[in-house]
């Protein structure tokens, strides 16, 4: 009988270390997932730009609900992408991509910029601190991330940064 508890006890200490870090692995994955969609529509916006005189799309950062007929980030780049699937964050759990059609923000105020002459506010005109899409809530938080943020210049990092210019 001391034998079971014993043997009950560590399996219940064993499961104690475990969940914490299979839920935390989890997070993460799902956090590379749509690190990894970000870069898709990075992609789909180069080619949204490159067809577009190197202008940059024009659209809304974000709306209520996907049945309504403003230009959004899954409409307009949905012919860019071969699976709609990459506006879906896989930890958006407030279910936004099924309201909205997607789980990202779009940064309206580089709407219809040219890429060339890029400025955001008058802030900054470095690409590589001006944001482009983001994830539209801290989805990733249980992980240590804050948001994932696609970038003008197409990289794509885990935290919201700014480069101003001097």
């Amino acid at each position: 009988m001391v034998e079971a508890l014993i043997t009950v006890a560590i399996v219940g200490i064993l499961l104690g270390i475990g969940f914490p870090a299979y839920f935390r692995m989890k997070g993460l994955a799902r956090s590379t997932h749509c690190v990894s969609n970000l870069r898709q529509i990075g992609m789909a916006v180069n080619q949204a730009i490159a067809e577009n005189a190197m202008r940059i799309p024009e659209m809304v950062p974000a709306r209520e609900d996907k049945n309504s007929d403003e230009e959004a980030l899954d409409t307009v780049l949905r012919p860019y992408v071969n699976d709609e699937a990459f506006f879906r964050c896989p930890a958006d759990h407030v279910h936004l991509y099924e309201k909205t059609g997607t789980s990202y923000f779009w940064n309206s105020a580089l709407n219809g910029q040219d890429l060339a002459a890029i400025d955001f506010l008058g802030l900054s005109k470095n690409s590589a601190g001006i944001p482009l899409v983001a994830d539209k809530e801290n989805f990733h938080k249980n992980v240590g991330d804050e948001v994932n943020v696609l970038y003008v210049d197409g990289h794509v990092t885990r935290e919201l940064t700014f480069i101003i210019d001097p």
